[in-house]
């Protein structure tokens, strides 16, 4: 994150806000997170299932996953906001021939703890790092050669490593989550993977308590409590006070467990929102309402917001379709953005309490970022 004197001021800020779909990437800005200017498609007809805004230099760096149809996947960054984009040649992710299979999908672009380092999840379920800001990608060996990968199932969705999660502190640990496989860390860089999911649920297993091959969609840690995770399950929500090595449900209170988004409070380590679907037989919302939960004690308590958000209201909100922004960081309250697979986006400039729409019809929407830049 920028902390220059040119971008401490809400008057010399504006909120970006990056839309992937179906069918291309939208980007929206805004000098107030109330009315946005909305550009594209970008990448018309590529899939795009990862975003990533990278703010920790002087000039922002944008990552977009996309997936063409005839060229495959490929990982794109612009440093101007969007104006013009780059790419590596031949890809900047590949899997190495003896793995004897090749990329199929991006669903994840992270920064790292290192200065430069970006991580990405992809389908097949694989880790990839870059110490380029993106540009190149080295293979993570040891999470592909795990004793259990060849008893990672495809979810709904696919076999994908969905989520990574980097240590704010310590570059040599970060945790990632699967569908279906469940939530490994490493402690050594990547090297050697322990699978870290007692107390989460696969209900579809024989016995429902397994060391791993949980469908786990989604986890979330607070930047300055790390030992502090969320998890939203395949039916199942929970919280970890010790960096995943157990979890506890928080499930009680929500008119559903089932869902796909966590999101944790930038600022607030006890705050964090969840949107529930009815189940996995019926992936719409309670009483065909959008509700944005939220719970203010960890997981004690729950409350539903909705003002501004339609009613009624069918759709379902993917695992990274929820984000927030980084402005606390500007003494700003949280912004918080949702978007539906009906091609609706809604966005929140203060914490939830109320919403705005920010745009409809577009192609279903895959994930969200947003940043002050």
């Amino acid at each position: 994150m920028s902390t220059s004197s040119e971008k401490t001021g809400w008057d010399v800020m504006e909120a970006m806000l990056l839309i992937g779909t179906r069918k291309g990437l939208w980007i929206g800005r805004s000098d107030d997170r109330s009315r946005w200017e909305l550009r594209g498609p970008l990448f018309g007809m590529n899939a795009v299932y990862a975003t990533c805004i990278d703010t920790r230099r002087e000039a922002p760096r944008l990552l977009v996953g996309t997936m063409s149809e005839h060229w495959g996947p490929q990982v794109t960054w612009s440093d101007d906001l969007g104006e013009t984009w780059s790419e590596t040649p031949g890809g900047g992710i590949r899997f190495p021939e003896d793995a004897g299979v090749a990329l199929e999908q991006v669903w994840q672009l992270t920064p790292g703890t290192e200065t430069d380092e970006v991580w990405a999840g992809t389908q097949p379920s694989a880790l990839f790092r870059s110490t380029d800001r993106g540009e190149t990608f080295s293979f993570v060996r040891g999470l592909w050669d795990h004793p259990h990968r060849t008893e990672w199932d495809a979810g709904f969705g696919g076999q994908a490593v969905h989520t990574v999660v980097p240590d704010p502190v310590d570059p040599a640990r970060v945790t990632v989550a699967m569908s279906t496989g469940g939530v490994y860390r490493t402690e050594d860089g990547g090297t050697s993977w322990d699978p870290h999911n007692v107390g989460i649920k696969a209900y579809f297993f024989p016995d429902p308590w397994p060391e791993f091959g949980q469908c786990v969609h989604k986890v979330a840690s607070h930047p300055d409590r790390p030992e502090r995770m969320y998890a939203q399950n395949h039916h199942g929500v929970y919280r970890s006070d010790d960096g995943g090595d157990s979890w506890t449900s928080i499930a009680d209170g929500l008119p559903s467990d089932f869902g796909f988004p966590i999101v944790v409070h930038p600022a607030q380590p006890d705050t964090v929102y969840v949107f529930p679907l009815v189940a996995d037989s019926d992936r719409m919302p309670p009483g065909a309402q959008a509700r944005v939960w939220c719970s203010d004690d960890a997981g004690e308590t729950w409350r539903d917001l909705g003002k501004g958000l339609p009613d009624p209201y069918y759709a379902a909100v993917m695992r990274d379709a929820f984000r927030a922004d980084d402005a606390p960081a500007y003494g700003l309250p949280a912004g918080l953005y949702l978007g539906g697979r009906d091609g609706s986006v809604f966005a929140s400039a203060d914490e939830g309490e109320t919403w705005a729409e920010v745009a409809s019809h577009l192609p279903d929407v895959m994930c969200v970022r947003a940043a002050m830049v």
